[in-house]
């Protein structure tokens, strides 16, 4: 059937951004509106001729507004089906007029739950009930009705209206989809608050998410898979998902994989610090008395991986990084920092030769800690965890060699264990003077790991630290690191061989910590 004329309309909205133009507009073009409370004042403000909905109804608004729209007479127009006989004869013999247009957003009560010290009356209060009833009804009903529920879609709907008096039902299922993400989105929101507020709100039995698609990637991991990004608006952390582009092509899913692995790591020192990451595992890394001593240092952890690799910084990037990114030589994919200066955004944009390609990401000030929990997709379900992000306690670390850490061991071992949680495990970093020397990243073995990161360390490892994300099974691993020059380590402890271990590295002659704490990171 042809798409009905629209010829009346239900106005009832929160965020009046617009409305009014808009109600002009349809008002002009013939169509006659009907409002509520704060809405209907709002159009009468502005000289828009609207008629009152208890008028219509007969049935006054009370109940300080939680009951004005919740009568037969207004969702009854708004589900009447037009091509069937016993909807249209009810609707006559009750006196029930059709809605072809309802406009509805509702309380705001993400807003309201956001605000320092909201009661729990102030929420509650916020639980709009009429609205998401009356948006539903509409959007159930989207073959005869229109259902418009954000000022974004104002324009396009007054232009059918004005153009043709009605809409096409290919934007009315568009609508209706839209209509249905937002009230999902919205019982999501209040099921979250209770769920705040409950005895058990980590793992609470049903657990709700909404994500709103920020944009199609070219294409996923490999150009055979498709892929998209979503943004979870509740999130007030810094993040690459947040950030603002300021240079560069679009980013790739593989680039937000590591540019997120690479503002996780910078982020846990307070240092001055700098990351470059291959395939979300560092490369180089290191702290700093200042951020261009740290870029220098983590460039130079290993060169030849650092090519074409993502760089984070947990500080402003200056000008004089900008100038050592730009030497001949290297190129990179990206980079993510709290922010750029204009010396150095000018620097990055118009000097190196990959300039123009280069995603130069400003994710925001990192004072703000990031989420506590982790929510991990599985096939069928999902995992959800802590994050491993909080600072181990050293009081519980114990020293359980005969020789004792120096205290500038003491310095980079703690640099070591705060990086070995950022590599795959089986992990292994080598360490000295606040900079990632090799490390291992991903073997099934944990001696492969040693064995890689002695090899990416190479003649700088005499006098360098090593860190294990677990315990050493065997000696092997500790003895292949020691052999290389590495004078200290640390581990979780834990394993059935522990004395095993803790006499090949007594044997050495050198000191080991266990933390009593493991960092795997799968």
């Amino acid at each position: 059937m042809d798409s009905p004329k629209i010829k009346r309309a239900l106005l009832s909205v929160s965020d009046k951004m617009g409305i009014a133009d808009f109600a002009k507009g349809l008002a002009s073009a013939g169509v006659e509106l009907f409002s509520t409370g704060g809405t209907k004042r709002h159009l009468e403000e502005n000289s828009i001729p609207v008629k009152d909905i208890t008028d219509y109804t007969g049935f006054p608004e009370m109940m300080s507004g939680r009951l004005k729209t919740l009568h037969p007479k207004v969702h009854g127009g708004i589900l009447c089906r037009r091509d069937n006989p016993d909807d249209m004869n009810s609707a006559k013999e009750h006196g029930i007029e059709p809605f072809e247009l309802v406009i509805v957003n509702l309380y705001p009560f993400e807003m309201t739950v956001a605000k320092e010290g909201v009661t729990d009356e102030e929420a509650i209060e916020n639980i709009d009930i009429g609205g998401p009833t009356m948006v539903r009804a509409a959007a159930k009903n989207h073959e005869f009705c229109t259902i418009v529920t954000s000022p974004s879609q104002y324009a396009e709907v007054l232009e059918q209206v004005e153009k043709n008096g009605c809409t096409t039902l290919a934007m009315r299922r568009r609508l209706a989809k839209d209509a249905f993400s937002m009230t999902a989105a919205y019982d999501t929101a209040i099921s979250q608050y209770f769920i705040s507020r409950s005895e058990n709100p980590e793992f609470p039995e049903r657990l709700t998410s909404t994500l709103q698609r920020k944009m199609i990637l070219r294409y996923g991991e490999n150009p055979h898979q498709r892929a998209a990004l979503y943004i979870d608006g509740k999130s007030k952390t810094a993040s690459v998902v947040a950030a603002r582009q300021l240079n560069g092509k679009e980013l790739s899913y593989n680039n937000l994989l590591d540019l997120d692995a690479a503002l996780g790591l910078v982020r846990s020192f307070k240092d001055p610090a700098v990351a470059v990451l291959k395939h979300s595992n560092p490369c180089g890394a290191a702290i700093g008395k200042d951020l261009d001593e740290a870029l220098r240092k983590a460039m130079a952890g290993d060169p030849m991986s650092a090519f074409g690799g993502i760089v984070g910084f947990n500080r402003t990037v200056d000008s004089a990084c900008a100038e050592y990114l730009s030497t001949p030589g290297f190129f990179l994919e990206a980079i993510v920092a709290p922010d750029f200066d204009p010396g150095a955004l000018e620097i990055l944009t118009t000097k190196p030769k990959w300039k123009a390609n280069v995603r130069l990401l400003a994710a925001g000030s990192l004072d703000v800690p990031p989420s506590d929990w982790l929510l991990r997709p599985l096939e069928g379900g999902a995992l959800l965890q802590e994050t491993d992000n909080k600072p181990d306690d050293e009081s519980e670390w114990t020293v359980v060699t005969e020789a004792k850490p120096t205290e500038k061991q003491m310095v980079d071992l703690r640099f070591a264990w705060a990086m070995v949680r950022h590599v795959k495990s089986n992990a292994i970093t080598i360490c000295k003077d606040g900079m990632l020397l090799g490390a291992g990243a991903g073997q099934m073995s944990r001696v492969d790991s040693v064995e890689i990161a002695v090899k990416k360390a190479g003649d700088r490892i005499a006098g360098s630290v090593l860190a294990s994300d677990a315990f050493f099974p065997f000696p092997d691993g500790l003895e292949a690191g020691a052999n290389a020059g590495v004078t200290a380590f640390i581990q979780p402890g834990g394993s059935k061989k522990d004395d095993i271990v803790i006499e090949a590295c007594n044997k050495f002659g050198l000191p080991m910590i266990f933390t009593g704490r493991r960092h795997f990171k799968h």
